[in-house]
């Protein structure tokens, strides 16, 4: 696979495990589970509580690479931003979902889903919209609605969300989002800002008796992988990174 840090001004890799009973919220408990990743990533050593019964621990932001980790009332959090390689991500993830059964007391009944997330990130000055219409182009039914100069795009962000098996357990969604408003086209002023590709697959349900977390996990991040090379990579990151090359 490309290098993506070569298309992209940032990416990220997040793990998501929602359960569907409340986590353990007790002092030792979370301190304990913080504690076992510290050990692990010696560099987070920022601990917070952000909300109630949500606590944080993260490495400094300062150098553009950083990992964290988060315990929720029903989630745990998992994120890389700008890791080296999609394996250090993943091996941060494994880490903390190994660790979860036995410091959180998570079943694996317990499962309410489990996402791999994979953010793609472009710095741009100018209609997003726009740029997401000229790189991708817009489906036939719709060209004909934007023709002619009083036509400005304002609003354009696809999304599209597939089933990876019969029974719908495993999905993919494929999203783009824009961060140009109708105020930035009227007055012509556009602020630097990132726009954004998002690639989450996500199982339901349960696991199965042959099933870990840490299975399940690189599972998802196996068709991930798949979906990057064949689609997403091709199709729409290197489009993107191109039309704003040449802007």
């Amino acid at each position: 696979m490309v290098d993506i840090r070569s298309l992209t001004d940032d990416f990220y890799i997040n793990m998501n495990l929602n359960t569907e009973m409340d986590l353990p919220s007790g002092r030792d408990t979370v301190l304990h589970f913080f504690e076992q990743v510290r050990k692990r990533y010696p560099k987070m050593r920022n601990f917070y509580s952000r909300d109630r019964n949500e606590f944080v621990l993260e490495e400094d932001k300062d150098g553009g690479s950083y990992r964290w980790t988060s315990v929720e009332p029903k989630r745990i959090l998992s994120g890389h931003v700008n890791p080296s390689s999609f394996d250090e991500a993943v091996e941060q993830h494994r880490f903390v979902l190994d660790q979860v059964p036995y410091a959180l007391s998570i079943s694996p009944l317990d499962c309410e889903s489990l996402n791999a997330m994979y953010g793609f990130d472009f710095t741009y000055s100018g209609n997003h919209n726009q740029l997401v219409a000229d790189a991708l182009g817009l489906p036939p039914a719709l060209e004909r609605m934007v023709q002619g100069s009083e036509n400005r795009i304002i609003g354009f962000e696809p999304a599209i969300q597939c089933s990876l098996d019969d029974e719908c357990r495993t999905q993919f969604r494929l999203s783009i989002e824009t961060r140009t408003s109708a105020y930035h086209v009227r007055t012509g002023e556009f602020p630097e800002e990132q726009l954004s590709v998002y690639l989450t697959v996500r199982r339901f349900g349960s696991l199965d008796e042959d099933e870990t977390y840490v299975t399940a996990f690189q599972r998802l991040h196996d068709q991930a992988v798949g979906l990057l090379e064949q689609y997403v990579i091709g199709n729409i990151l290197e489009p993107l990174k191109q039309a704003i090359t040449i802007r």
